[in-house]
């Protein structure tokens, strides 16, 4: 997966249809307009600047930044991010949220996923949605389910989606089979086993939805409509 041309060219989308009006509220981010969205995509960017460069969180953070005029703002983070991930290349030790990479691969891939998606939102508010890379929305499924939904996350009970079921994934020729209960949630690759409800289709929908961009309408289901409410509802405290 090329996630650093995909960093570069979700970003550039990004910031060409945030120069259409940075006042377009955002539907799938209620109470927000163009403008939040890229200010919020900006901070990540430099945060993750200082990530690679630190090989840590950086702390304290974050500065203020609310003095900075938006899209001078944005163009100075994006390129600052871009010319970070290239110095760290893809094997960099560094701090990140997933126990399973602590490598600075892990951004490549989480910063593709994160320009995407807010691409999307810019799009969405401007009614100009252009399509997504199909790899990289299955990709996009896979990460979403892990590290950023299963995980050690869950220990304390802390959801208001206590949810007891199976539920399974298939897009593309993969499937997902997440266990959810009120303090875990468990993915495995594969379809073993029975399952109270499946989500299925092209990964582009199955995407989006995961990340609350389109609705219930969007995908194909069959099984316990349910689980599947409450999985995104989990999903959704997750990605908040």
């Amino acid at each position: 997966m090329r996630f650093l041309e995909h960093v570069r060219a979700e970003s550039a989308r990004l910031g060409e249809v945030a120069r259409m009006g940075l006042d377009a509220p955002v539907p799938s981010c209620p109470g927000w307009i163009v403008d939040d969205v890229v200010r919020h995509v900006a901070q990540v960017y430099v945060h993750k600047v200082e990530v690679l460069k630190l090989g840590a969180r950086p702390d304290p953070w974050p500065p203020d930044f609310s003095a900075r005029e938006t899209l001078e703002w944005y163009d100075e983070a994006r390129a600052a991010l871009i010319s970070a991930l290239e110095a760290a290349g893809t094997e960099t030790e560094t701090w990140t949220f997933n126990p399973r990479d602590t490598t600075s691969t892990f951004w490549y891939r989480r910063m593709a996923h994160e320009s995407v998606i807010h691409r999307i939102d810019v799009e969405q508010a401007h009614h100009v949605v252009t399509p997504i890379d199909a790899d990289l929305a299955l990709d996009g499924i896979d990460e979403v389910l892990y590290p950023t939904i299963a995980g050690p996350w869950w220990e304390e009970g802390d959801t208001e989606y206590p949810i007891d079921a199976t539920l399974r994934i298939t897009a593309a020729g993969r499937s997902w089979t997440i266990k959810a209960d009120a303090t875990s949630v468990d993915v495995q690759q594969g379809a073993e086993g029975e399952a109270a409800a499946e989500i299925f289709g092209d990964p582009t929908p199955i995407y989006l939805w995961l990340w609350g961009r389109v609705g219930e309408d969007a995908i194909q289901t069959v099984g316990d409509p349910n689980v599947v409410r409450a999985f995104r509802g989990r999903i959704s405290e997750a990605t908040q």
